[in-house]
């Protein structure tokens, strides 16, 4: 299965956004709920409709960037939030970014790419992210799709990918999810380890 821009805009096109919560997510609306400094450089990588950009844009935090494959849920959120700037909504494939963030707010995106894409999923990351920087978020802690997205994945197999180039702050099992998720994600946070 193709996981291209057209796989991504017929999703958002035909409303089969099964992942789509409607609002920000409960357990990063928290993390984000207790980050102090306003300056702080966030990018949403995969962002979808990214309830969590306009969140933090909303509350002050203007340095928030999305990346999306598809132009469609950037339009949404710029029709949602018509100030948010629109050089900060970049359509195009996240592996080809090329700048810095103090923090990477993880949210289905991992879960979204095709699994033999996680290696270089977090070799990417930390190029993304300035030194002993974070990345944080959730992940799905179940098995899910094998043939199409969302793909699971466990605690044990994320661990293997992350631990070699970051310092794992926490991961656990997310005590705040939405009712249909409980029980089945992990919120984390990754730093990255200065060399």
């Amino acid at each position: 299965m193709l996981l291209d821009e057209t796989f991504w805009e017929n999703k958002y096109k035909t409303n089969s956004t099964g992942w789509d919560l409607g609002q920000v997510s409960p357990p990063l609306k928290a993390y984000i709920d207790q980050l102090t400094n306003k300056d702080l450089k966030i990018l949403v990588p995969g962002g979808g409709n990214s309830y969590e950009a306009a969140y933090l844009f909303n509350n002050g935090f203007k340095n928030a960037f999305v990346v999306d494959l598809s132009q469609v849920p950037l339009q949404n959120l710029q029709k949602r939030v018509p100030d948010f700037p629109s050089e900060q909504l970049i359509h195009g494939n996240f592996f080809d970014l090329e700048m810095t963030f103090d923090l990477i707010l993880e949210q289905t995106f991992f879960c979204a790419i095709n699994p033999e894409l996680r290696p270089k999923y977090v070799l990417k990351m930390t190029n993304l992210l300035h030194e002993n920087a974070k990345l944080a978020g959730l992940l799905f802690d179940a098995k899910l799709n094998d043939d199409r997205p969302p793909f699971g994945g466990s605690k044990e197999e994320y661990l293997s990918y992350f631990k070699p180039h970051f310092k794992i702050r926490t991961m656990s099992n997310s005590y705040n999810s939405i009712d249909s998720r409980k029980g089945q994600e992990l919120f984390f946070i990754a730093q990255k380890e200065s060399s």
